[in-house]
Order: structure tokens, then sequence, then C-alpha cells
């Protein structure tokens, strides 16, 4: 995983934010936290589930994303986010 491929998306920042707050959300919560369209939350969550820092289940139709805070690439993008946003 690159740092700069995370990184490089506000939308995919703006959907992993939503998952490190909720630990796990299906699409819909996604698209209504972070303000994105559905097409641009599927696109951004495929990739994060691509790079390993998102896991997707699936319950019949329904399909849950979320972020393993032990897993030590998210927790560090966690902390991450977090400076800089206080800064």
């Amino acid at each position: 995983m690159r740092l700069e491929d995370v990184l490089s998306s506000r939308g995919r920042i703006k959907v992993l934010k939503v998952l490190l707050a909720e630990g796990q959300a299906n699409i819909t919560k996604i698209v209504k936290e972070s303000g994105l369209n559905h097409g641009l939350v599927e696109r951004h969550l495929e990739e994060l589930v691509k790079l390993g820092i998102v896991q997707e289940r699936r319950y019949g139709r329904l399909r849950i994303f979320m972020v393993d805070l032990r897993d030590p690439r998210v927790s560090g993008l966690s902390e991450i986010i977090r400076q800089l946003e206080s800064l």
C-alpha cells in the first residue's frame, strides 16, 4: 500500500473518515455521512478494499464495509488523518 494511493483523493479520505468514525457502515450510510454520490462512494470503497484497508462483508444483498483498527496500517492512517485535521 502506498500512502499517496490512499491520500490522493479527497473522496477516498471522506469515505475512510466515515468508516473510522463508525467502524462499519453500508454504502447508504457512507453516502449520507460523506456527502458524496453513490457511484463515487462505490469506486472509493472498491479501491480501499483493493488496497486492503477496508473489508467487505455481504449479507444477501446488503454490503457492509469495515475497518479494523487493530491493523497497524489502519491505525496509522487514522492517526495521520487525526493529526492533519488538528492543524
